[in-house]
């Protein structure tokens, strides 16, 4: 049975950050891009502006459609990982959200 069926954005965001100490945020996303929740981990300052952000879960979207393109041929994507210098970056793709949450880098 899914434990976040009748769970809140902000309790699955809030469940996520508090996931482990490395966490920074968390976000959930609907299909066109638009922040539905999301969470700063307190203690934690964000690299993007709020505009940034905003922009940034835009193209999560635009890109999640792009993948979509080869599921056929390769499956469909279950997450998207990405390491940067200063922050990792993860993204899962459920049915009609997308989760997005960043880390401390290699954590």
């Amino acid at each position: 049975m899914n434990a976040y069926k009748k769970a809140t954005l902000t309790e699955i965001v809030e469940d996520l950050v508090n996931m482990d100490p490395s966490m920074r945020f968390a976000a959930i996303i609907d299909l066109k891009g638009n922040i539905l929740e999301s969470i700063m981990k307190k203690g934690k300052t964000s690299l993007k502006t709020q505009k940034e952000e905003e922009h940034f879960c835009v193209q999560v979207a635009q890109r999640r459609k792009m993948r979509q393109e080869f599921d056929k041929g390769l499956g469909k994507v279950r997450y998207v990982q990405v390491e940067r210098e200063k922050v990792t970056q993860i993204v899962i793709y459920p049915k009609r959200k997308t989760v997005y949450f960043t880390l401390e880098p290699e954590a």
